[in-house]
């Protein structure tokens, strides 16, 4: 028994070493491409991705190397006036911060209100002043950032010292989203900047979340609505100058339209049911975005998601039940999808959903049995037999 034992342990080992890195580095995005046609596959996805045109790459295939070399060397001057004026602004917010927690208790009114909304909006002066000129693109973003942040949290500080104290934070909540929401989507309006675009849909979606959650709209329903909107909004930003947004709306409105489905499909019938038929969904959901060939981090991010949860929602469903091997046919069957739809995240989580179970029916049924894993073993040998010999049949074709 413990020969066999330590039999398993080095074959699993060296399974590791032969499959397991790869699986893992798929799923981190690591790059795997060995030959051409993965280079030309990646090469294309990166194009649709970025919308690419052939032209422009043919642009910058040709383009003369004296022109990179003189872009290279005026980045390499840029670098020492933009470190200095990064750190010029870390350390004006430090000395603020610091100041604001050094005197907080002892300031009135009049001064935290001065100190958090006052220097917000003297930052969006400068905001908008270096907007205005283009003469420092680089600054944009830690003042966006600075200025809403001051901003936000100076108006939560006006509530709080000028007006009664209540347990109503909804309506706070609600007038300094929908003040932020304003600003910004005025300057967006006018600069058309990528961050100011996020920031201005930030408010705008949390102004309407608190709003329909004060008018007693169920946040089931409340998630589906926002999210399928915000889907919409991901899609809409395709054909905008601000595409690096594209990919985090799709993101965060599938897993918000899901998780207001699971709610709701789950206060219906159950979790587990919930589970089967939302990680289901996200699975088709990927395979729709990896018919289009676009956005291959969402497709296997899509993949790994959706078959975490069909494969523990199934597994509650069958656990304990008369038909428990329909679990591992249901495994066997979406591996050899993993092979069609060529997917490295759903080939990861399919091969522990089949371990996994696995181990867990021998433990319950075949815990004392010698010939049990003795057969595992056999099996995998014949199906490593039979892989390798449809290998070679494949290539004389």
């Amino acid at each position: 028994m413990i020969s066999l034992l330590v039999l398993i342990i080095i074959l699993l080992l060296i399974g590791g070493g032969i499959w397991g890195w790869p699986l893992v580095a798929g799923v981190l995005g690591i790059s795997n491409v060995t030959d051409k046609p993965g280079a030309m596959k990646n090469i294309t996805q990166l194009m649709h991705t970025y919308d690419i045109t052939p032209a422009e790459v043919e642009t910058a295939f040709y383009a003369p190397a004296s022109t990179c070399s003189a872009s290279s060397r005026r980045n390499k001057g840029d670098i020492a006036k933009t470190l200095f004026i990064y750190l010029g602004a870390i350390f004006i917010l430090a000395g603020i911060s610091t100041y604001i927690g050094m005197f907080w208790n002892s300031m009135g009114s009049a001064m935290r209100i001065f100190v958090t909304l006052g220097v917000g909006y003297v930052l969006l002066i400068v905001l908008v002043s270096a907007l205005h000129e283009k003469k420092f693109p680089r600054l944009i973003l830690p003042l966006t950032l600075a200025s809403v942040i001051m901003m936000t949290s100076g108006w939560f500080v006006l509530i709080h010292e000028l007006l009664p104290r209540s347990d109503d934070w909804h309506t706070a909540v609600l007038f300094v989203f929908g003040v932020m929401a304003l600003h910004l989507s005025a300057l967006f309006g006018r600069y058309r900047r990528t961050v100011l675009a996020f920031t201005s849909l930030f408010f705008v979606y949390g102004f309407i979340h608190v709003g329909l959650d004060m008018l007693g709209v169920p946040i089931a329903y409340i998630a589906i609505i926002l999210g399928a909107s915000l889907f919409l909004v991901g899609t809409a930003l395709e054909d905008t100058p601000h595409p690096v947004l594209v990919e985090p709306a799709l993101l965060i409105g599938i897993c918000w339209l899901n998780s207001g489905l699971f709610d709701l499909v789950a206060d219906f019938t159950a979790a587990n049911w919930a589970s089967l038929i939302i990680g289901v969904g996200v699975m088709l959901t990927a395979y729709g975005l990896q018919k289009e060939g676009r956005y291959p981090r969402l497709t296997g991010l899509g993949y790994f998601i959706g078959s975490i949860m069909a494969y523990s929602g199934l597994f509650d469903l069958v656990q304990n039940t008369s038909v428990e091997l329909i679990y591992l046919a249901v495994t066997a069957s979406i591996l050899y999808a993993c092979v069609v739809l060529q997917s490295r995240a759903l080939l990861l989580t399919t091969v522990i959903a089949m371990l996994a179970f696995i181990g867990y029916y021998s433990a319950e049924h075949f815990a004392n049995s010698l010939g049990w894993p003795v057969t595992l073993v056999l099996m995998g040998v014949a199906f490593l037999g039979v892989g390798t010999i449809a290998i070679k049949v494949k290539q004389r074709i």
